[in-house]
C-alpha cells in the first residue's frame, strides 16, 4: 500500500513538474517586453518570430539582450527542476531522462506558448540554456561554433543550424557520452533546429535571408 502511494505521489509530482516546465517555457519574453516597452508585438515585424534574434532586429539590443537572457534562463531553469525534488538520484539515468523530458516540454512551450496564442519562437536560446544546465563545457563549444559561424557567414539562422548539427557530434564523440537519453536528446535538438528553421532554409536557398551587420 505504501509503495502504491509513493508511486502515485511520484506520478503526480512528475506531471506537475512537466506542466510547470511548459508554463515556464511558454513565457513569451519577446512579446511581453516588446509590448511593455515599445507597444510592439515583434511577431508582426521582421521574420515574424517571437525570439531574441527578431527582437534584436526589430527593437534593438536594449530589448534583445533581456529577451535573450530570459529565454536562456527558461531552458536552464526547466532542466534544474529535478534538483528541487527528492524523487531521483542526481546523475542517474532516470534523473537525466526526467531532466531532458522537462527540457523538451519547455522547448514546446517556447515554440507554442499558451499565453500568446501558441505563436512563439524557434527555441535556440532556450536550447542553449538547456545545454548549459546539462553540460556546461559542451555549451561553451557550441557557443564558440555559433560565434565563428556567424562571423564567417553573417547568418544567424545558418549559424544556429550548424551549431545544432554539431551538438550531437560534441556529445557523442567529443565527450563520449554514455547516457542513451542524452544521445537521443542531442539528435532531437538537431531535428528540432532544422524543422523550426525551414523557412530560413528556403530564404537561404533563394538568397533572401537577412544578414547580420557588424558595427566597427
Amino acid at each position: 500500500m505504501q509503495v502504491e502511494i509513493q508511486t502515485a505521489l511520484l506520478t503526480v509530482t512528475n506531471i506537475l513538474s512537466l506542466l510547470f516546465a511548459y508554463l515556464l517555457g511558454s513565457i513569451p519574453s519577446a512579446v511581453w517586453i516588446g509590448q511593455a516597452l515599445y507597444g510592439i508585438d515583434v511577431r508582426e515585424y521582421g521574420s515574424g518570430n517571437a525570439g531574441a534574434t527578431n527582437t534584436f532586429r526589430v527593437l534593438g539590443k536594449k530589448a534583445g539582450i533581456p529577451v535573450l537572457l530570459l529565454d536562456v534562463f527558461k531552458g536552464w531553469a526547466a532542466v534544474n527542476i529535478p534538483y528541487l525534488l527528492a524523487d531521483y538520484k542526481p546523475g542517474s539515468e532516470q534523473f537525466i531522462s526526467f531532466q531532458l523530458a522537462l527540457a523538451i516540454i519547455a522547448l514546446i512551450g517556447h515554440i507554442f506558448p499558451v499565453y500568446v496564442g501558441f505563436r512563439g519562437g524557434k527555441g535556440v536560446a532556450t536550447t542553449l540554456g538547456i545545454i548549459i544546465a546539462v553540460n556546461p563545457l559542451a555549451s561553451l563549444i557550441c557557443i564558440g561554433i555559433f560565434v565563428i559561424s556567424l562571423i564567417i557567414t553573417k547568418f544567424v539562422s545558418l549559424s544556429s543550424m550548424i551549431t545544432g548539427l554539431a551538438y550531437p557530434v560534441i556529445i557523442m564523440l567529443v565527450f563520449n557520452n554514455n547516457s542513451p537519453s542524452l544521445n537521443i536528446f542531442s539528435l532531437a535538438v538537431t531535428t528540432l533546429v532544422l524543422v523550426t528553421h525551414q523557412k530560413n532554409i528556403e530564404r537561404l536557398i533563394k538568397g533572401e535571408e537577412s544578414k547580420v551587420k557588424f558595427k566597427k
